[in-house]
């Protein structure tokens, strides 16, 4: 039998709420539980990912390696290969 009063209380139905609105209810030590970020707004599982640019890094490696559209680098290269 374990001891009395060392357990916190347990609330079966507490509600987990992001951006004021309920978005589901768990058990848990606490009757309310506050998050900013939950499956349905997370972008792995909505499937609307982002890519942050910080500091042109994602159109540097797009222009290093050739993969920007109008890239006057490559086209330049290549019409001087076939000439």
């Amino acid at each position: 039998m374990p001891k009395s009063d060392i357990h916190p209380q347990w609330y079966p139905e507490a509600k987990v709420y992001c951006n004021g609105e309920v978005v589901m209810t768990v058990g848990s030590t606490k009757p309310e539980l506050h998050v900013d970020v939950w499956s349905g707004n997370h972008p792995f599982f909505t499937g609307t990912q982002k890519i942050i640019d910080t500091e042109g890094r994602v159109e540097r490696f797009l222009r290093k390696y050739g993969m920007m559209e109008g890239d006057s680098e490559s086209s330049q290269s290549q019409g001087k290969k076939k000439g």
